[in-house]
């Protein structure tokens, strides 16, 4: 028996939509808050594709960074449903954004990526994805408000002055000295090492102190 509305209209009697996830990767290479992008037929935009049948968004969100960026293993998670009806000429797409953030050492050689100013992309990108990367920098500065790298930006052990600058490239502002180190001190741990220097006194090497979170909701 085939399920009807209260018209007397079937699922099959209704127009669907497409359904595409796009995943903003953030970055931090040369003290600059950077995006991933690849080539497509639309120009510079992020990794992404299409659902496919009996695929989850999460699914198909790791095949696309897999396929498109060559990236993968990556922890990312959802932003929003991009639903304008005018947003891609092709037809009704509704897109699921996702984000994530990876250290650039993790980056295949041959990534492509756009510096971002002031939590904007410097380049144009296809589609709606300039806006995609606006929200995931703004999830991205929200969730280091409140913990020191929650994405492992930086290396296991790293300087107050090396966590400081990264902060300061996140969020495109300077932070006083010993304000910042009060504000993020307590959930560090102290290696009992010092940076290597040659020049200046070698500084106090730190590792994040591992606080379990509750893991981002999916909308």
């Amino acid at each position: 028996m085939v399920w009807t509305d209260s018209s007397g209209k079937s699922l099959d009697d209704y127009t669907r939509p497409s359904v595409a996830v796009d995943v903003a990767v953030l970055t931090v290479r040369d003290d600059r808050l950077r995006v991933v992008t690849v080539d497509s037929d639309r120009g510079a935009s992020l990794p992404g594709t299409f659902l496919h049948p009996g695929e989850t968004l999460q699914d198909a969100a790791a095949r696309a960074l897999e396929t498109k960026a060559g990236i993968t293993d990556l922890a990312f998670h959802q932003l929003g449903m991009y639903d304008d009806p005018d947003r891609d000429d092709r037809g009704c797409v509704l897109s699921m954004a996702h984000s994530a953030a990876i250290s650039p050492d993790r980056l295949p050689m041959a990534t492509t990526l756009v510096t971002i100013t002031d939590g904007v992309a410097d380049e144009p990108l296809a589609f709606d994805h300039n806006t995609m990367v606006a929200q995931a920098v703004t999830d991205l500065r929200a969730r280091y408000s409140s913990d020191p790298d929650p994405d492992d930006l930086l290396p296991d052990q790293f300087t107050l002055l090396e966590l400081r600058r990264l902060h300061e490239v996140i969020f495109s502002q300077t932070f006083p000295k010993d304000t910042f180190r009060r504000r993020f001190i307590s959930e560090l741990d102290g290696t009992g090492e010092r940076s290597s220097s040659d020049t200046g006194r070698p500084a106090e090497l730190f590792r994040r102190r591992r606080i379990r979170r509750p893991a981002p909701r999916s909308l």
